[in-house]
């Protein structure tokens, strides 16, 4: 598994514009795996912009590909 550590505010913006995506899907195509990406992606969403805001000047985050594979799928 390839890990990269990511820009958190580029990562938290990515997440937003796939959310956007998801969102966009009509509710009966909504399905378990449809929840699944969104959770997932709220998820890294949220750990990006912890770090984005963070005040100790460190504002990356780590992914693995599969992750930010499941992002760029969606925006």
């Amino acid at each position: 598994m390839s890990y990269a550590a990511l820009d958190a505010v580029r990562i938290t913006k990515a997440c937003k514009t796939a959310l956007h995506v998801l969102e966009a899907v009509e509710e009966q195509d909504r399905n378990e795996v449809h929840q699944r990406k969104t959770l997932m992606i709220q998820r890294i969403e949220a750990l990006a912009r912890a770090a984005a805001e963070s005040k100790n000047g460190d504002q990356s985050i780590t992914l693995t590909s599969e992750e930010f594979w499941l992002i760029s799928q969606n925006w």
